[in-house]
């Protein structure tokens, strides 16, 4: 068994980005919202793709599936925003990220994680805390707290910003 970070009750949300299934820790997840107004903001990365009004509070929503390089999430009928909660009990932040769909509450027993690849995965490994294995399937376990930790946007928004420099030569 792999066991760094696991939680102890080894519940996850599942999650689709494009034909891909993720998952997170329960434990992270506060709630799942759909077909909810998001405010742009002017000049931000972009996977950085507006904020939303969550009962009086400003949350800000990321684009997950542009931040792990896996393309651009295109709004459906399935299109939802999972509200995660970051930080420890004094320090705690609320943020959205866009999946394509989400699909449901899962366990792993112990036994069912395994350690995240050291090489050929799509994903940066620091991202993945580890792999679960449903019958023949593999879902990958996101270090969410990790994904949005301030560094990792920073890098994004600088890639996102020479990204967007080049495209504007080609027009």
């Amino acid at each position: 068994m792999y066991d760094s970070q696991i939680d102890v009750t080894n519940q996850y949300l599942t999650f689709t980005l494009d034909e891909e299934l993720f998952a997170l820790e329960i434990g992270s997840v506060r709630e799942v919202m759909y077909s909810i107004e998001i405010t742009r903001v002017p000049r931000m990365a972009r996977y950085y793709t507006g904020v939303i009004n969550l009962r009086g509070n400003v949350v800000s929503v990321i684009d997950l599936k542009y931040l792990l390089s896996l393309g651009e999430i295109r709004k459906t009928i399935d299109t939802c925003i999972i509200i995660v909660e970051l930080g420890d009990d004094d320090d705690q932040m609320q943020m959205g990220v866009l999946a394509d769909s989400v699909q449901e509450v899962i366990h792993f027993p112990p036994e069912n994680i395994l350690p995240p690849p050291k090489i050929g995965a799509k994903l940066n490994s620091e991202y993945i805390q580890g792999v679960g294995k449903r019958d023949d399937d593999f879902i990958i376990i996101l270090n969410i707290e990790r994904v949005l930790e301030t560094e990792n946007l920073t890098v994004a928004k600088s890639e996102s910003e020479k990204s967007d420099d080049q495209n504007a030569g080609d027009v």
